[in-house]
């Protein structure tokens, strides 16, 4: 791909109360955000409900796009192989602070800048290296930690037990490096506590054959239920994974909640919409002159039980009525 396929234009300015206008600051700031998969159009004011507050919220405080704030969207369109290249682009603009979504990603952007300040979001960044501690970063990274520790793999292992008290064989779809880095022991110790057999389904590489291929592979190990791991890559393949799902009756459960729209079971994910706000006010602090590493990583404390009900009956599962009212979303 050539680097300017990953470049888009400035989006469109977002409306603001003339009285709050004059309370901004005069001097336009620029910022990148950078996802790392699904689409740069995406990244609106008029696009998912977690967009829409993260602009709304840096509006509220101040930043407008368009009038006092640059906001250049890119997307690594969950390739992995590309980002070192795409953070290098990126850092190679200048912008005045960097939103990494993603932990390679963000590790990638670490590599190549230790100047620009970078705002992420990511499951655990002491576990990925990114950091030495959430309460102080150090350097120019700051963000939010979405499951400092890997408790969150515990707990959506325990959420599948519950949905199938008979559940005895997992498989587990993750990248290879997944399986080699600390997110990889905590899942295996989950399963180790549950009482479940896990079965990994080991991507080489984030494209639709290789989920073919682990799919295949899951029907003849004849899995149970299976879990998706938190890499934000699958987001790219959100309709292949849930396909293949139904195809093979599996039982499945996610780490966000646009699965369970797109059809999946269960997901257990924070709150993303609140996330994106807490962002915006990491990154308000920042371009006021905040320094990055003094700033600690925001812990979410609310999260997300979404249950597809229509999913669990074209695969014959009665789910259990406790975990039903447990639920924040039931999709029918």
């Amino acid at each position: 791909m050539r680097r300017r396929d990953f470049i888009t234009a400035l989006g469109t300015a977002a409306t603001w109360p003339l009285a709050a206008r004059a309370q901004q600051p005069a001097k336009m700031k620029r910022i990148a955000f950078v996802n790392s998969s699904g689409k740069v159009s995406a990244i609106s004011v008029s696009g998912s409900p977690n967009y829409r507050a993260f602009f709304e919220e840096l509006s509220r405080l101040g930043y407008v796009e368009g009038q006092n704030l640059g906001v250049e969207r890119y997307s690594g369109e969950g390739r992995p192989e590309r980002y070192a290249e795409l953070a290098r682009d990126v850092v190679n603009t200048h912008p005045d602070l960097i939103l990494a979504v993603g932990g390679r990603l963000s590790l990638d952007f670490k590599m190549a800048t230790t100047t620009v300040p970078i705002v992420t979001i990511i499951v655990d960044p002491i576990a990925l290296g990114l950091v030495a501690s959430i309460a102080r970063p150090g350097g120019n990274i700051t963000g939010v930690a979405i499951a400092a520790g890997l408790e969150i793999i515990g707990k959506r292992m325990g959420l599948l037990v519950e949905a199938m008290p008979k559940l005895s064989a997992v498989g587990y779809l993750a990248s290879r490096r997944f399986w080699e880095d600390p997110r990889g022991t905590a899942t295996r110790e989950a399963a180790k506590r549950a009482g479940v057999a896990l079965s990994p389904a080991m991507l080489g590489a984030f494209n639709e054959a290789e989920y073919q291929r682990v799919f295949r592979s899951m029907e003849q190990d004849r899995a149970d239920g299976l879990m998706v791991s938190d890499e934000p890559e699958h987001g790219t393949y959100r309709a292949t994974i849930v396909e293949w799902a139904a195809k093979g009756r599996i039982p499945a459960i996610y780490s966000v909640r646009d699965f369970v729209e797109a059809g999946g079971l269960m997901a257990y994910s924070p709150d993303l919409a609140d996330i994106f706000r807490r962002v915006a006010n990491l990154i308000e602090k920042i371009l006021r002159g905040a320094n990055p590493g003094d700033i600690p990583f925001y812990q979410p404390t609310k999260f997300e039980l979404s249950i597809n009900l229509k999913t669990a009956k074209a695969l014959g599962l009665e789910m259990p009525a406790m975990l039903l009212g447990r639920a924040d979303e039931v999709i029918e």
